[in-house]
């Protein structure tokens, strides 16, 4: 099951993705496992990550970025051309939220 994002949250991700150049690129092979593998990488390291996907139309690549989304339980923030942005919190980060009890730093 992949995250869904609120308007809110989306707009506010799309700025932070503004200036990120994409960190995967699919070659020849598409949406392959080690591509997958690098991705998860990507979004464990990063959170929100800008991944360029090699597609033969506009369909192929909105099922590559639903596969993605689907795999990884990650969110797509936006789409443009054969470019796409993923969010997935850390899950230490996700937990810290839920229970409200946020860290001060001395």
């Amino acid at each position: 099951m992949s995250l869904t994002l609120d308007t809110e949250a989306r707009r506010a991700l799309k700025k932070q993705a503004h200036h990120l150049k994409p960190i995967v690129q699919s070659g020849a092979a598409g949406l392959s496992e080690a591509v997958l593998a690098e991705i998860e990488r990507a979004l464990v390291d990063h959170e929100l990550v800008k991944i360029k996907l090699a597609a033969d139309d506009k369909s192929a690549f909105q099922a590559d970025v639903d596969t993605a989304c689907e795999t990884l339980r990650a969110a797509c923030v936006q789409q443009i051309g054969r470019t796409a942005t993923l969010y997935r919190p850390k899950p230490d980060k996700q937990k810290t939220e839920k229970s409200g009890n946020k860290k001060k730093k001395k």
